[in-house]
């Protein structure tokens, strides 16, 4: 059994920009209980009225880790300095290797500012191995049709698989260091046993639903974060539950941050401001 090292909850919503109401679950600075994963933001779920203008959060840089953004509802529209540009609504997953630096804005999407509506999202910060903190920048744009599912054993349920790899199934997204990230959706009185690889992080996040997680309770909006040993992970839901589950192997390296540059040592970060101001990450 992979017991439960500890459950946060309760964390006050504060606002990205002025599209995002978000919860920070987890950061970095708190230590590297969550190595490799660096910060997770979960968004909403939160009704916007319709506007004029778009919302969101204009031109800034990172350097040095991944974005991964996951859209529940809503809809968003990214465009960075390495050319890239996407729109992603439900169920799509935008993958944004930052690595030796992009400038980027994330916006709602002109259609969802126009119309209105409901945006949930989860932003997740995974970090890169030393050796990858300057590899040119990437990006995959992944729509939720390219996302396989799969059927949990007894009928409990689903799992969409993002990243890695589920009972033989695996995800379309590629990775740095070995992660899984799989969306389930459990059936009320569902119950399935997960395996996460041994010594890894693993953690899950609720976003609706309430569930026994290794007989211990949880509801939305809450995350429960395993001891890296054992593997057995076992998951029963009262009512209907979404959760998003995430292991990924530790890369046991410095981490040394600020705003939005990660890197291993202070001069790094010194140097990707002073890159950052000089333009060499380029522009919109």
């Amino acid at each position: 059994m992979k017991a439960i090292r500890r459950i946060v909850r309760d964390v006050r919503p504060h606002w990205v920009g002025d599209g995002f109401p978000v919860r920070s679950l987890f950061s970095y600075q708190e230590g590297d209980e969550f190595d490799p994963f660096l910060l997770l933001d979960y968004a909403g779920p939160h009704r916007f009225a319709p506007a004029e203008a778009k919302r969101g959060v204009g031109e800034h840089p990172h350097r040095g880790f991944e974005t991964v953004t996951i859209v529940y509802q809503g809809e968003l529209e990214h465009r960075d300095s390495s050319g890239s540009h996407g729109t992603i609504g439900p169920g799509d997953v935008q993958w944004m290797t930052a690595a030796s630096g992009v400038v980027h804005e994330e916006f709602h999407s002109e259609r969802f500012a126009r119309d209105g509506g409901t945006l949930e999202m989860v932003q997740l910060w995974v970090n890169l191995p030393a050796q990858e903190k300057m590899s040119p920048p990437r990006y995959q744009g992944i729509v939720d049709s390219q996302i396989p599912r799969v059927s949990l054993p007894d009928g409990a349920g689903t799992a969409r698989i993002i990243a890695g790899e589920f009972q033989g199934v695996r995800g379309p997204a590629s990775t740095f260091t070995a992660i899984n990230a799989w969306d389930l959706q459990l059936n009320p009185n569902g119950s399935v046993s997960l395996h996460l690889p041994e010594g890894d992080t693993a953690l899950i996040v609720v976003q609706s639903g309430t569930l026994q997680v290794n007989d211990n309770p949880l509801k939305a909006v809450e995350l429960a974060l395993f001891e890296r040993s054992g593997e057995l992970v076992i998951l029963r839901a009262e009512s209907a539950s979404r959760l998003l589950v995430l292991s990924g192997e530790q890369l046991n390296e410095p981490v040394v941050g600020q705003g939005p540059f990660v890197m291993n040592t202070r001069e790094q970060i010194r140097e990707a401001i002073a890159d950052y101001q000089a333009g060499r990450m380029g522009h919109l």
